[in-house]
């Protein structure tokens, strides 16, 4: 019988891109979902992608963890909180020692500690995987902060650093500890990504309300921006947003979108670890400064560039 090089549980999006991924780079994944349907479409969707030799589809969760090979490595994609631990629960009496659990969704990283610590007695590794990049990463390739057990760590290293991104020939995952600790880097690194996001609000605040600039203006600015040292994926999508139309009304679809965000819970996760190590206070300093170095470093590259005057800069 044909055994799986490690398992997935959890078929939606980002579970079932990951899964695709790992077929994609040679592996051989087990996969496994709360409804049988979707492991259906999954394996159609698989089909189409000529990657469904790579797949074993198991409805039944003990013939799920049968197919993994020892010792396994079992990544779940759950939804955050109790379902991870119910997870756990029903895993914990199919599972021998040396097998390992890697939870890739957003968790809180005092979670992981929980249950690295739940688990490590019982001879279950446990490990928190942070996971960024969206939909689009975890088809193609995401970043992966693993924290966790680093015996069970090596047993999947080779397919986690395979299906991260990579730059720069060097793979984008890394083990960074124990116990939470991927998921706490995961946690500040969306703080951070938060923080800069805050950033670009801003600065298009003072573009459009206090220079009168429209949303196309200000896009050009930002796509020229991106050509220089302020490169980056949100400097380059806030370019495309700008500009982006609202086809059935013909506005500029930032003008018609809530001033509502929503969040997941990491954002507010940094914040208070921030706060409870004594760095909040420093961190909005630097986030003010940061925010004056950025406008400033625009301005410049814009000066330099005649692109101040052209984009309706006019301070």
């Amino acid at each position: 019988m044909t055994t799986a090089d490690i398992g997935l549980i959890g078929l939606a999006v980002m579970g079932s891109n990951l899964a695709l991924n790992i077929a994609e780079k040679g592996y051989t994944v087990a996969v496994n979902n709360r409804t049988p349907a979707r492991i259906d479409e999954f394996v159609s969707t698989a089909k189409a992608q000529g990657l469904d030799s790579k797949i074993i589809p198991k409805a039944d969760l003990a013939e799920f963890v049968q197919a993994v090979s020892r010792p396994r490595s079992i990544i779940i994609m759950v939804k955050a909180g109790a379902p991870v631990d119910d997870m756990i629960e029903q895993l914990l009496p199919l599972l021998e020692k040396g097998d390992a659990i890697i939870e890739c969704g957003n968790s809180l990283f005092t979670d992981t500690q929980r249950r690295f610590d739940y688990l490590k007695p019982k001879g279950i590794g446990y490990l928190g995987a942070g996971v960024s990049g969206g939909e689009e990463g975890a088809r193609h390739g995401p970043s992966i902060m693993v924290g966790g057990s680093k015996e069970q760590w090596h047993n999947a290293e080779d397919v986690l650093t395979a299906i991260a991104a990579k730059f720069n020939g060097e793979s984008c995952c890394a083990y960074l500890g124990e116990g939470g600790a991927g998921h706490f880097v995961k946690t500040i690194h969306n703080g951070i990504e938060y923080g800069d996001m805050q950033m670009i609000a801003e600065v298009y605040g003072v573009m459009r309300d206090g220079l009168g600039m429209t949303p196309q203006a200000c896009a050009d600015v930002f796509k020229k921006w991106n050509e220089g040292p302020l490169n980056s994926y949100l400097i380059e999508i806030t370019g495309h947003v700008l500009a982006a139309i609202d086809e059935p009304t013909g506005k500029p679809l930032v003008e018609l979108i809530l001033d509502k965000a929503g969040q997941k819970g990491t954002g507010v996760w940094s914040v208070i670890a921030g706060s409870a190590d004594g760095r909040s206070r420093n961190g909005n300093r630097r986030r003010s400064r940061g925010t004056v170095d950025f406008v400033a470093q625009g301005r410049t590259y814009c000066c330099r560039r005649n692109l101040w005057q052209a984009g309706g800069w006019q301070g």
